[in-house]
């Protein structure tokens, strides 16, 4: 395989492997252990998992902007 195609290849299954570790991560948090959902009242816990959802969003946006920001170098041997 080529290397250019490679690396993009590569690219693709990290971006991939990334959102699906963090939809896990959250959708566990989340769903599994109720820190998604209100009982009566807004409680600490969905007070830390929704903070946790903000930033953990905006770090994997960060991550896969930055991931994908830098052409591939197709040309190369």
């Amino acid at each position: 395989m080529e290397p250019g195609v490679r690396k993009y290849l590569i690219r693709i299954v990290n971006t991939i492997s990334m959102f699906l570790l963090w939809m896990a991560v959250n959708s566990c948090a989340g769903i599994m252990y109720g820190a998604a959902y209100w009982e009566s009242s807004f409680t600490l816990s969905n007070l830390i998992f929704y903070t946790w959802l903000l930033a953990s969003t905006a770090l994997l946006i960060w991550y896969l902007y930055n991931k994908w920001k830098n052409p591939i170098d197709y040309n190369e041997e």
